[in-house]
């Protein structure tokens, strides 16, 4: 089994930046990909960035050039840094991971969300 805990969620001004984290834990022979959801209230919850093993990454439009996805492998951490935040960006972030667990089997987990809002 896969935990994901996130944090650094918080409230910002518009145009300014923060750093969200993911640390997963628990038993799992390896953490394919890492990305990052986000919902705003009253809409679907859609994919901001994820990044793969081999460190490819890959970003939705209206997230490119101001956030960078990374993922350090031997904390078995994923970031989220976004920079130039806007008001749209208001959402609950969720971190995601698709394991292999030491059985064969396959999960996805989820963290419980972090709020990040930016003011106008």
């Amino acid at each position: 089994q896969v935990q994901l805990v996130e944090s650094g969620g918080g409230l910002v001004q518009a145009g300014g930046s923060l750093r969200v984290s993911c640390a997963a834990s628990g038993i799992a022979f390896r953490i394919n990909v890492m990305s990052w959801y986000r919902q705003a209230p009253g809409k679907q919850r859609e994919l901001v960035a994820s990044i793969i093993n081999g460190g490819n990454t890959n970003y939705a439009d209206s997230v490119k050039g101001r956030f960078t996805i990374s993922r350090d492998n031997a904390k078995s951490t994923s970031y989220l840094q976004m920079n130039g935040l806007k008001p749209e960006d208001t959402a609950v972030y969720y971190c995601n991971a698709e394991v292999l667990l030491l059985g064969g089997n396959t999960q996805t987990a989820w963290g419980q969300g972090t709020q990040v809002t930016v003011s106008s």
